[in-house]
């Protein structure tokens, strides 16, 4: 769980940026209360995964019940990053109806958290996420917990992160500071746009961390 800062060292100031992530998203959706966000980012190599799995468990330290769902069904990370198997999940219940009946979570050690990785990747990731199957797994889902966190591929890359964002409460968008270009941004955004995804935010990783605030921090 080295990628785990939020469990590693919980007072640096990435984790209290993990924090304030939490509360903004909170906030930002008084009106509208957030059961089901996709988290994605324009292209490869963004770093969502990571950020997804430290804001769920920031997430889950807030006293809440926190599904992480690995959807992406082409380069899953989440089992790396928690140290899991991958033989079962996600797929699983796809094909099995009996698997709602017990679903393959994975307890991670953070009290309130539970992840379904991805389970073995099929052939046709788009087409099953689009399913009514799906559509069905998502209701579940989001009737055992307060918040359920769905890791998607970047999303103009492939469908697959815009399907799913047509289907949940909210989506946020990742952004990689001197890796991100404009236009992905915007293409981005706009792909979001064309399904009706409900936008909630953007988040900009990999910012220089201001020495300034050292002190503020310091143990």
């Amino acid at each position: 769980m080295t990628r785990l800062i939020t469990l590693a060292d919980p007072r640096s100031p990435v984790a209290e940026a993990y924090r304030s992530l939490r509360t903004n998203l909170e906030f930002a959706s008084l009106d509208r209360p957030l059961r089901s966000l996709v988290v994605t980012s324009p292209g490869p190599e963004e770093g969502k995964s990571t950020a997804l799995a430290n804001l769920a468990v920031v997430t889950a330290e807030a006293n809440k019940r926190v599904i992480l769902v690995d959807c992406d069904l082409r380069r899953p990370r989440q089992h790396e990053i928690f140290g899991l198997p991958n033989d079962q999940g996600l797929t699983n219940m796809v094909v099995d109806e009996k698997a709602l009946e017990e679903p393959p979570f994975r307890d991670v050690g953070v009290a309130g958290l539970r992840v379904l990785t991805s389970g073995p990747l099929p052939p046709n990731p788009a087409e099953l996420l689009a399913s009514r199957r799906m559509d069905d797994i998502l209701r579940f889902l989001t009737e055992q917990a307060d918040l359920v966190l769905f890791d998607v591929p970047p999303v103009i890359a492939v469908t697959d992160a815009a399907i799913l964002a047509s289907k949940v409460d909210g989506t946020l968008l990742l952004i990689g500071a001197g890796s991100t270009r404009r236009e992905h941004a915007q293409r981005a955004k706009e792909v979001l746009e064309r399904v009706n995804a409900r936008l909630v935010g953007a988040v900009l990783m990999g910012v220089p961390f201001d020495e300034s605030l050292h002190r503020y921090y310091a143990r």
